[in-house]
């Protein structure tokens, strides 16, 4: 396996995973929404494609920063001896125990919540709306995600497929998908459960906070299975519709 060969397949693996989702999402829709929802462009645009894209050029900037203060060379580390599937899982699954407890802290900080209560402002909960997540939000998750992978001495490779995996992954359990895993849910997670974590009339500071592994939810006591559907999605409080008018949203005065 190369880095040439990867950097063409995690693309196809991301495409074909959204493909693959909305295809689902026709099929089995968990709620009756209109694929062209309101807010699809500001997700889509805004989140997915433009910022994504500049923000790849920050991340990659610091971490190339601080691997160049430290003196780390890029390959050459604890793991970069590893058999590539001992990489891949090691990352897929130390980064998403950290995101439980960095998403668990979220909602119960208040500064930490400023910056993630963009993510909980759509209306639909769909295949594209889990992109929605304010740019320092996303600066600080990727910023440590990469870091650890480059300082621990991780393959291109290796950084290319955990990144489209998550990128999938993040499209699965926000899909409006009428699927039950059965008991896989309590190890996998998806739109079953996830789909409550965004329910409008969830009472703070919510459960479900699981991204890949449903499994952190029910160690530390965080799952919440019930029957039935959210009433809907979103935020009580009032949230803007525009890309530039959510970001600046975080640094409003409160009354």
């Amino acid at each position: 396996m190369t880095a040439g060969s990867a950097a063409l397949w995690a693309p196809a693996i991301t495409v074909g995973g959204a493909l693959v989702i909305i295809a689902l999402e026709r099929w089995r829709p968990y709620d009756r929404q209109r694929f062209w929802r309101r807010g699809l462009g500001v997700d889509l645009i805004g989140y997915a494609l433009i910022q994504s894209a500049v923000l790849s050029l920050v991340i990659n900037g610091l971490v190339r920063g601080l691997a160049a203060v430290t003196g780390v060379v890029p390959g050459h580390g604890v793991v970069s001896h590893w058999p590539f599937a001992a990489q891949l899982a090691l990352f897929i699954v130390s980064h998403d125990l950290y995101i439980y407890w960095f998403h668990r802290a979220q909602h119960r900080i208040p500064l930490l919540w400023r910056l993630h209560e963009a993510h909980h402002s759509a209306r639909e909960v769909d295949w594209i709306a889990g992109s929605r997540s304010h740019a320092l939000e996303i600066v600080i998750n990727q910023t440590i995600e990469v870091a650890v992978m480059v300082l621990l001495g991780a393959s291109t490779e290796v950084m290319l497929y955990k990144g489209a995996i998550s990128i999938v992954s993040g499209m699965w359990i926000h899909a409006n998908v009428d699927l039950r895993l059965g008991w896989l849910s309590y190890v996998v997670n998806g739109p079953e459960l996830h789909r409550w974590h965004h329910a409008i009339d969830y009472a703070p500071p919510g459960k479900n906070y699981a991204t890949k592994f449903s499994l952190w939810d029910h160690l530390f006591g965080t799952a919440d299975r019930r029957p039935g559907k959210p009433a809907g999605y979103g935020l009580t409080d009032p949230f803007p519709d525009g890309f530039l008018a959510q970001q600046a949203h975080a640094f409003r005065r409160e009354p």
